[in-house]
């Protein structure tokens, strides 16, 4: 946009949306369209925010920082490793890689304002794939409040998506995962394990139960729930997107403690269970290791009365010069959670 601006890799050679999307306008194939034409199909799709002074089509956007700082993260999808396209639409992938950044952003207790994307696309690739993954990203921003501000769109051989995500912290201070303390409270919100199991259907040439498969598409992060925290005072925080044991491990690591989950606490649906049984597998692997859900772990004061989206799963035990997160008061020897360099891709 011209600020989604045009380019080359090499060239050589959530507010409440509708669960649909909309069909692109494009014609043809990417290369066919053109790189303005992109360009254009991209923007038109695009709804605006009061943060947005500047939007798509200058050399870069501006905007509205109240607070002086700005929150960002960035993160990358690209086909065959964090998606399939046989498995999910067009606008599933924008949904999903707007969300996991957008979930970054509320983790940090700020919330979302503004999306970036930078898009890689094969020539021959249909040109509504990229008109419906902007609609995707659109309606996800939209859920968190948030708009897409700009990007840039270049030619590759594979897909790659990449979203900066921009947020603002409203004059509160960052909740970091460096701040819990021995006594401290774990307490989690939103779904974990669903996208794992959705992950496991899949694999084995399945679409249903429909919910869990939705939720390995689509994933929907407790956004309010991250300044919600900050104000309840959480002292340490991060979404579940690598697995709870993983990114708990993060805090523990970031604090220099010990952090205990208790199985028990923890939510695993009969309907996992069946799935579970289905394929051969310990469902509460999935709620412990399981990444994707994108829901919000984090640390309280022992006295903090949480409201009941809350659920309390674990505590904070006393330093420890070998920081690390047990499973009942046993270390978990098993995987611990998603790891970009593993060798399991999407599919």
């Amino acid at each position: 946009m011209r600020d989604l601006k045009g380019g080359t890799a090499s060239e050589s050679p959530g507010a409440e949306v509708p669960h649909g999307h909309a069909q692109g306008r494009g014609r043809g194939t990417v290369g066919e369209l053109g790189e303005f034409g992109l360009i254009r199909e991209l923007t038109s799709r695009l709804t605006t925010t009061p943060a947005v002074r500047v939007g798509p089509g200058d050399d870069a956007a501006v905007v509205a920082a109240p607070d002086r700082r700005v929150v960002a993260s960035t993160d990358i999808l690209l086909e065959g490793r964090h998606f399939r396209r046989d498995w999910s639409t067009a606008y599933d992938v924008g949904r999903k890689a707007a969300a996991q950044n957008l979930a970054d952003i509320a983790a940090m207790g700020a919330v979302p304002t503004a999306l970036l994307l930078g898009l890689i696309v094969p020539a021959e690739l249909p040109a509504n794939w990229p008109t419906e993954l902007m609609d995707g990203i659109r309606d996800e921003a939209q859920v968190a409040a948030a708009a897409v501000v700009g990007g840039d769109v270049v030619r590759g051989d594979s897909i790659a998506v990449s979203i900066t995500a921009l947020g603002d912290l409203r004059n509160k201070e960052p909740v970091t995962r460096a701040g819990a303390g021995a006594g401290d409270l774990v307490a989690v919100t939103g779904w974990l394990g669903w996208s794992a199991a959705g992950h496991a259907v899949l694999t084995r040439g399945f679409r249903s139960p429909r919910a869990f498969v939705e939720a390995h598409r689509r994933p929907e992060p407790p956004y309010h729930a991250g300044p919600a925290a900050a104000g309840l005072g959480a002292t340490a925080m991060t979404d579940v997107s690598d697995g709870l044991v993983a990114d708990l491990g993060h805090i523990a690591e970031a604090s220099k403690v010990r952090i205990n989950i208790r199985s028990a606490d923890l939510d695993v649906p009969a309907q996992m269970s069946d799935i579970g049984q289905a394929v051969g597998i310990d469902p509460l692997q999935w709620v412990l290791t399981g990444g994707e859900d994108h829901a919000i772990v984090a640390t309280f004061p022992a006295d903090q009365k949480l409201p009941a989206r809350w659920r309390v799963i674990g505590e904070v035990l006393a330093p420890s010069a070998l920081p690390q997160v047990t499973v009942d008061g046993v270390t978990w020897d098993k995987a611990s959670g998603w790891d970009h360099f593993s060798d399991d891709p999407e599919g």
